[in-house]
């Protein structure tokens, strides 16, 4: 297999709308924020958007939810083309819709209205589940999972994303991936009320032996994840970001795991990517007034068209359809996995994905003698052939601060160990509200570890 393996998303579909707007005073009646110049935005929601993060890494994706033919029901078919195929079941009332109103960059009300539910399956839903490679249900409580329960029982999927109001997942699952409240709700009660990493821990193995699950992963938000197999548990930390409101993380996390154990992952090794990628995911949205799910990029704007390999022209042509520029930075003189996994969390988050490389003057400057190992050229060659990576620029100076100042990246991911506060270029991101996101390398993957091992003697 080449590229990513395909998907079959079974879940509840919602139509999610946001109301951004400026929120610079108080209504004169009561003492409430007044949205000025609001514009309606709509995205896909609950298991669209699942699928649509899924898509969006490039993955072949069908989604089998409950939708009727009602206006959110055709737009929300209109977000979904071109990135996932819809495979309808009969809905009993309207798509559901909940609309956020952000003030301040944070939301201050939540509409719903809908309440519709899956009223059946159809035979075509059920052999789509038979037949998938790989399947992921994102239940949120409105009837498709249990619709098709008989055959997901029959078939367990890789990944399912439970909520309260929904059926147990299918025993047998490989990971199912509750949030921390959503856990606590779902384990049986403890007579624990504390929500610590304890509890968490209780909670998960409980839930692993009560669903029959192979593992766990309770989301934590910033604290990352827990991981439970039933007799142990393993904390996967989250990296350092500047925190900001946000909803959707726990969709990145579920399509992001399920996407891994699809092309053959361990379940740890996806859970870790996961974690970071919902990381990455929560905090884009610091820049974005909807929060959340409202930093994605626009489902209805095509990827950009290629500018061969200019960066300013790349990152131009994605802000012309109002999407997300990313840009990421390194030596790259030896590329390994490390950096590749970075590169791909990063270029996940937006429309494009910039790397910023230093010339081979600036690696000897930083590196010292010896390094670069191959010339500028040979890393330059090989990140233009990653699918992640959509242009790269190169920097004599020691660092990329005004290569930045000139691309002005909507995001900047940034690998190593620096902590959320002393990031070099922190403070020029806030002139033009860029976002900085650090992540750690894959760990034991570094240029400088990998030659010193080359470099000891033979046995």
């Amino acid at each position: 297999m080449t590229g990513p393996a395909p998907l079959l998303v079974v879940g509840d579909a919602l139509l999610d709308r946001d109301l951004a707007g400026r929120a610079e005073r108080l209504a004169p009646d009561t003492p409430v924020p007044v949205v000025d110049d609001h514009g309606d935005r709509t995205r896909p929601g609950g298991a669209a958007l699942t699928a649509y993060l899924a898509a969006r890494d490039g993955r072949d994706v069908t989604l089998v939810a409950g939708v009727g033919d009602d206006p959110a029901r055709r737009e929300l078919k209109r977000l979904l083309d071109p990135w996932v195929r819809l495979l309808p079941l009969p809905l009993s009332g309207d798509l559901p819709e909940q609309t956020r109103v952000p003030a301040a960059d944070r939301p201050v009300a939540r509409l719903e209205r809908g309440e519709g539910r899956a009223r059946s399956a159809t035979e075509a839903a059920r052999a789509a589940v038979r037949d998938a490679p790989a399947v992921l249900v994102s239940d949120h409580g409105r009837g498709t999972a249990d619709r098709l329960r008989d055959v997901l029982a029959a078939r367990p999927p890789l990944a399912w994303d439970p909520h309260p109001r929904g059926g147990p997942p299918a025993p047998g699952t490989r990971l199912v991936t509750p949030a921390e409240k959503k856990a606590r709700a779902l384990a049986p009660a403890d007579g624990t009320p504390r929500r610590d990493l304890a509890a968490a821990a209780r909670d998960a193995a409980a839930l692993v032996r009560q669903w029959q699950a192979a593992a766990v992963a309770v989301t934590l938000d910033a604290r990352g994840a827990l991981l439970s197999y039933g007799e142990h548990t393993v904390l996967v930390p989250a990296a350092a970001v500047h925190h900001g409101d946000s909803c959707g993380p726990g969709d990145r996390f579920a399509a992001t795991a399920a996407g891994l154990l699809a092309d053959g992952a361990l379940v740890g090794e996806a859970v870790e990517a996961a974690v970071a990628a919902a990381t990455v995911f929560a905090a884009a949205t610091v820049f974005v007034g909807a929060g959340g799910a409202g930093a994605l990029p626009r489902p209805d704007a095509a990827p950009p068209p290629a500018d061969g390999d200019d960066p300013f022209a790349v990152a131009e042509r994605v802000r012309t359809v109002h999407g997300t520029v990313v840009a990421a930075g390194g030596c790259f003189d030896l590329l390994h996995a490390g950096h590749v996994g970075l590169l791909r969390t990063a270029r996940g988050l937006g429309d494009c994905l910039v790397v910023c490389v230093n010339s081979d003057a600036s690696v000897r400057r930083r590196k010292g003698a010896g390094r670069p190992v191959s010339p500028l050229t040979d890393p330059v060659r090989v990140l233009r052939a990653l699918a992640c990576v959509d242009a790269v620029a190169v920097f004599d100076e020691d660092t990329p601060e005004r290569l930045l100042a000139d691309l002005r990246p909507d995001v900047r991911v940034k690998g190593g160990d620096y902590a959320a506060t002393d990031l070099p270029e922190a403070r020029l991101l806030e002139e033009w509200r860029g976002q900085a996101v650090l992540l750690p390398y894959l760990d034991g993957r570094s240029s400088t570890a990998m030659l010193e091992r080359a470099a000891e003697p033979t046995r």
